[in-house]
């Protein structure tokens, strides 16, 4: 017989396991969900629904690569399920693909105008490309089909925030907060648009909002605390930083801020060891090999400071102002290739960066690179023109260049912005008797690295 030796109840079997992953996964119990899921499909392998919620699952820990082959198989079965192309969609954006989420949200606007998510989720592919007028128009095209839609209006106010329109993202944000009272951090979020606004009473409000409703958020804590220190309420951020660690030991940011405060309040020994604990729990952490580079230079370690700032550059730091840091610790170290090398990146990173440039003038005059050194120290005091230290060493080149109107110019802005600088007063005399200077070297700066508090990040 065709039948013979078959199984029917197996498939019965299947309708439960899938069933039973539904209700776990509703509980969320996502690995014993994921695992029932798992084993319907092995069962009946040919039932779409089951792939798509099994791609949900995996979505619900992360695991989105692994959702897409879901979704992919999901659609070969059903190929015109807009459920199954949006969250597709949502998941390439999620993984980078934005042009693929992009044509499959553009399908489904095809083949089911009024489904209002393909809009809505679209907002966030447009916001992750940098593309904010398009972002905006899918949020008025949402608009028409649901006013109320609260993703909406949180997915556009993440648009409109990382543009600088802070006064918008927060009405979006706070008509977010009346349509999903429980939407997930946003009065975190609103706090993070008030805190930009300078707005600091209204952003207090927010976050101790947040945290009454949701008490145990580690990163509402953490950057509650972030707040706090910039406010200036030494105590309360560091009971801030304490408390994430009380509900996460491991968590490295805590342990970093609390170095940092330490390192303010010049107390090295207790910095060092809150940035060694820091690395302990997480060696990719940018920052504590950068502090614990400037605390060897205070205490003359040289050879271990180089070590730490090696350490903090594989970490690729993209904070212009860092590497400028970096490059000028380097400098004191007599590296001046691998700071040449900071310097470089830093002014890809920011152009404008009126201090990178400044110091690779000061790389090329310490070379006798007289030239190069007046070029960058030009485009500095145009970036910046009262840059003292532009100032004063632009006129020492210009005096070795024999420019000496130029070097009397750049001299008298300097004494202006500082008339008690002895060195200054040297560089006049020289320039007033057009001396030849045998030594150009010790008019430069002396190297000493910038010892910056670095910014507070806010997400």
């Amino acid at each position: 017989m065709t039948f013979q030796g078959m199984d029917f109840g197996s498939f019965d079997k299947a309708e439960r396991n899938a069933r039973m992953a539904y209700e776990l996964y509703e509980d969320g119990r996502i690995s014993l969900a994921l695992m029932k899921i798992e084993e319907a499909l092995e069962i009946n392998p040919a039932n779409s629904a089951w792939h798509f919620n099994k791609g949900l699952t995996l979505d619900a820990v992360g695991r989105f690569d692994d959702a897409i082959a879901e979704y992919e198989a999901a659609l070969e079965l059903s190929p015109d399920d807009v459920e199954i192309l949006n969250s597709l969609a949502v998941d390439y954006t999620r993984t980078g693909q934005y042009d693929r989420a992009i044509e499959i949200f553009e399908y489904i606007q095809q083949i089911e105008p009024e489904f209002e998510p393909c809009y809505c989720n679209r907002i966030i592919t447009y916001t992750e490309m940098e593309c904010h007028e398009k972002a905006e128009q899918m949020f008025y095209l949402g608009q028409q089909i649901d006013p109320n839609c609260a993703l909406c209006f949180y997915n556009i106010g993440n648009s409109l925030f990382i543009r600088g329109n802070y006064e918008r993202a927060v009405y979006c944000w706070e008509r977010t907060a009346e349509l999903e009272p429980t939407h997930p951090q946003i009065n975190f979020r609103i706090a993070q648009a008030y805190w930009s606004l300078g707005d600091m009473t209204s952003a207090r409000e927010q976050f101790l909002e947040e945290l009454r409703n949701n008490p145990g958020d580690i990163d509402v804590i953490f950057n509650f605390g972030l707040f706090l220190l910039e406010a200036g309420d030494i105590e309360m951020a560091k009971e801030k930083f304490n408390r994430a660690l009380e509900f996460n030991p491991d968590f490295a940011p805590a342990l970093f801020y609390l170095g940092e405060i330490a390192f303010d309040e010049c107390d090295l020994e207790k910095s060092i060891r809150f940035y060694g604990q820091a690395l302990q729990k997480d060696d990719t952490l940018e920052g504590p090999y950068y502090r614990l580079a400037q605390c060897a230079l205070v205490k003359e370690q040289k050879l271990r400071a180089r070590t730490y700032l090696i350490s903090e550059l594989e970490l690729a730091p993209e904070d212009g102002d860092v590497l400028v840091s970096i490059a000028s610790m380097l400098l004191a170290l007599e590296d001046s290739d691998y700071a040449a090398h900071c310097l470089v990146k830093a002014v890809d990173i920011d152009p404008t960066n009126a201090d990178a440039y400044y110091y690779l003038g000061l790389i090329n005059a310490l070379k006798d690179e007289f030239e190069e050194a007046a070029n960058f120290f030009a485009h500095t005091l145009d970036l910046e023109p009262e840059h003292p230290s532009a100032l004063k060493d632009s006129a020492v080149v210009s005096l070795v260049l024999g420019r000496l109107e130029n070097a009397r110019e750049k001299i008298r802005k300097a004494k202006e912005l500082a008339p008690k600088n002895l060195q200054l007063t040297a560089i006049s005399l020289a320039t007033r008797t057009a001396q030849t200077i045998s030594n150009i070297s010790s008019f430069f700066n002396r190297l000493k690295p910038r010892f910056i508090l670095r910014k507070f990040r806010r997400r």
